[in-house]
Parts: structure tokens; sequence; C-alpha cells
């Protein structure tokens, strides 16, 4: 039967004090109600890209027949960013891919088609993933509200950690919160009409729908993972499905905010970390209708190699040091000049250098076993000609070589720390991010992120980065 066989979540390390919002930043040391916020070489493929590393952390990505994309703020209207993921994770060419898109619901819909895929036998195991980096208008209270992250879960028939029991949804249709072609901030009605007429009815309708339909009652399940806009209006829903607040998960507001299409699969991956065999959980969503979703833990639940979950991110953070500073990362600030116009990176170098460049694989000397990045025809150590095969670098662990810190160029937090790295042998030039100057040295154990290196020509370009290991030495 479908399930979930494995799950991995991203929230970006950097957070934004609500108090800052408010032009009072909290003193040294001081931790108060904050959000997450995706920093400037961050967005929605970066953070998916980061989860799904994790989710496939352990088992072999060739299993993967179907990669299915849910977000509200991908970068591109016309390109797929499944297939990007796809590619960044080097995933089989043979692999379907799909964006879910449109609506706050985007993720669980996409977790509802991976098991209806797998349960029909048109893929054996399909990875969702969801991921948001939504803008509100600066100082406005949907920025309050907002956080950035994404989750990810492979679905199949094998070693599920969480068996999909059953599903109700509701499709509705009203102006609460939207965000046209041209609109870089997202737009919301007043909060009471949003909330009676949108958010409470739909959530819970579709509760209850699942309720009924499995013939049982809240207090059959362990965990309710519910979406939200808000603190109040979650509270306001726990109240009228009359639950338990043992029974809740926690929203996570003041400490991560709502991660739009992936708040309420990144709420379902919280409470995975704890779940225990035999445990039901429910899980729901809200966007232009609603969706609930029941599961059921197994014992493989506790066999599951740990992940680092929402909860190991949220306890790595590190605070925005000024309002101005998160303006400038997110490019919200006022600029004399303006990004330039042209074409940007030739799309045929693109294509060519897109194994090295998006999937970060170089090759192994057949003859001598010599790692090169990148690749090319001879051999440096051995010198055999055409003699090499494919080596994926991304998973794995490398040692900075040297560094050297770059105040020109241009970056919210300057200096941009640049390093030459090694990994298995290969030397690698690229930059290193969440590391402070005072932190880098020669020998400093790294693993790789996926993220934004630049923007030209209207559209991001991508690479990947260094990042210190957690607890390395």
């Amino acid at each position: 039967m479908a399930g979930i066989t494995s799950y991995g979540a991203y929230v970006p390390p950097t957070r934004l004090a609500l108090a800052t919002i408010d032009g009072r930043p909290p003193k040294e040391g001081e931790v108060g109600p904050e959000r997450s916020v995706a920093w400037n070489d961050e967005d929605a493929i970066t953070m998916g890209v980061a989860a799904a590393v994790e989710c496939l952390r352990g088992l072999d990505r060739a299993r993967v027949d179907a990669v299915f994309f849910a977000s509200t703020t991908q970068p591109f209207r016309e390109k797929q960013a499944a297939a990007l993921v796809a590619k960044a994770l080097d995933l089989r060419r043979d692999v379907a891919t799909a964006d879910h898109a449109g609506s706050l619901r985007a993720g669980l819909a996409a977790l509802r088609a991976g098991f209806d895929a797998v349960a029909a036998g048109s893929a054996r195991a399909v990875l969702i993933v969801a991921s948001d980096c939504r803008l509100a208008a600066p100082g406005s209270g949907l920025e309050r509200s907002f956080g950035d992250g994404a989750a990810a879960f492979l679905v199949s028939d094998a070693d599920v950690v969480a068996r999909f029991e059953g599903g109700f949804a509701v499709a509705d249709e009203l102006v609460d919160l939207w965000r046209s072609e041209r609109d870089r901030f997202v737009h919301s009605w007043e909060e009471r009409f949003v909330l009676q007429e949108g958010y409470a009815p739909n959530l819970v309708e579709a509760v209850r729908g699942l309720l009924e339909r499995s013939g049982g009652a809240a207090g059959d399940f362990a965990k309710l993972a519910l979406f939200a806009p808000d603190e109040r209006s979650h509270a306001g829903a726990v109240r009228a499905l009359r639950i338990e607040r043992e029974r809740v998960v926690d929203p996570l507001f003041g400490r991560l905010g709502n991660t739009g299409a992936a708040f309420a699969p990144m709420l379902l991956a919280a409470a995975l970390e704890t779940a225990r065999p035999g445990e039901r959980l429910l899980v729901a969503g809200y966007g232009d209708g609603a969706d609930a979703l029941a599961l059921r833990a197994t014992e493989h639940v506790e066999k599951l190699e740990p992940r680092r979950g929402v909860g190991w991110h949220l306890a790595r953070r590190r605070s925005v040091r000024s309002y101005d500073r998160y303006l400038k990362a997110r490019s919200l600030d006022s600029r004399e000049w303006e990004g330039g116009g042209d074409p940007g990176l030739s799309a045929t170098i693109h294509f060519r250098e897109r194994d090295e460049d998006l999937a970060l694989v170089g090759q192994r000397c057949r003859r001598c076993g010599a790692a090169q990045f990148p690749r090319q025809r001879v051999c440096e150590s051995c010198f055999a000609k055409d003699a090499f095969e494919p080596l994926r670098l991304s998973d794995k662990i490398g040692r900075v070589v040297t560094y050297t810190f770059d105040f020109f160029f241009p970056t919210p937090d300057p200096p941009t720390i640049v390093t030459v790295t090694e990994v298995e042998g290969a030397r690698i030039h690229m930059q290193l991010v969440n590391a402070l100057p005072q932190q880098t040295r020669i020998g400093l154990p790294v693993e790789f992120s996926f993220r934004r290196i630049h923007q030209v020509g209207g559209r991001p370009n991508y690479y990947w980065k260094a990042t210190p290991v957690p607890g390395g030495e």
C-alpha cells in the first residue's frame, strides 16, 4: 500500500525578528518571535533541492521514477521546476516530472498525486518536493506571518514509515489571497472576510469530511497538523474541530511562519519526527478550498535513519542584524541602478555544462581512480584519454584547501567567502555560505548546498556552494 518511505525538510538558518520589522531590533542574545527568511542566494528551487537531498540521504536515487514539485513562487513562469530539481539531484534521465502550482494547497495536492501514482502502478517511487518563498509588502501584517522553507517526501509501497489511508477535498472560489502575473507581493482582502468565509469553513469542512468518510473522530488521531494563516486563526480552527491541544502539531508561528504551499507538508514532516508505530496522523491544508489526508505510522518509522527535520533546522538559526540587510538580501531596497536586461548566460554553455553546474557531477578515471572536476578528456594524473566514469560530488564531504574574503562582490552581508575546496581529490572553486569569516579555516569540513550564483537576463542561474558540516571538526 502506498505511503511515505522517507522525508526531509529545509529551513533557512537566517531568522528575522518580528520586532526588527517594527524598528525595534532585539538586544544581543535576546530571542523573541521571529520568522525564517531565505537569503539572497536562496529561492523555492534551492530550498526544495536541500529538502530533497535530505529526504534521499542513504537511499538509492535510481529508485525515483517521478518528481512532483509544488510551489507558488518557483522563479520561472514557463520552465519546469521539477525538471531542474531532478537534474540538480542527478536523477535518471527518464524520470517523469510535473509542477503543481497556483494554490497554497499545491503541496498536499502533489503528495496526494504521488500516493495515487504509486497505488495505480504508474510509478514505483515518487519524490514530492514542496517549497515556497513568498514576499509580502515590507512592513505589512503578511510579512510578519510568512516564512520560507521546504519539505520533501519519497512516496512508494516499500518500507513505508506512514501508510496513506485516505483523503478528502473541497474546492472553493473566493478572492482572499492572490498574486497576479506582474505582482511581486501577495495581496489579501479584508482579514475577517478571509477567515470567516475562506479559511475556517473550508478547513473545518475538509477535516470533518475526512473523519466522516473514515468513520472516525478527531480523537482517533495522535497528531493533527493544520494549516493556518496565523496563530489566532489556527487556535480558532482547533476550537471549532474540538481537538485536544496535546494532539495538535505546533504550527510554529513565532519560529518559522507560514511557508505557503510547503506549510502543511512541513508540519507533517514535523509530526513524523516524533511519530510512533500505529499512531494515526492527519494533515490539512488550505487554498481555494481545503485538503485533508490521513496516514498511519508503521514500524519502519523507528527504523528510518534520523533525518535533518524541521526541529533540527529550527535549532540552527542566525539572526538578521537589521531590517535593511533583509530588504537588501531580498532585493527590496531602493537602488540607483537596476539589474541589466541583457540575455545573460549563454543557453548553449548552460546546456553543455549542466551536469557540472546543476548536478555537480565530475568524473573518476577508470585507470588510476583520480577524481576530476570539471570533466575533461585527459586524466591529469595518469594521462589516460577518454577513460572516465561519472562521479556525483554533491552528496560528498569536502575540505577547504584555501580561501579569501572578497569585499567587492555584491552581497547583503559582506564579505563573500571564496574557497578552493577539495572533494574526493578534485579541487573546485566555490563560495562558502552559512559561515562567518572568523569560523573559516583551512581544513574546514564542508558539504554542498544548491544555491543561486547570480541572476542575469531576468532569470536565476544556479550552482553549488560549500557550507560547514554541522558539528564538523
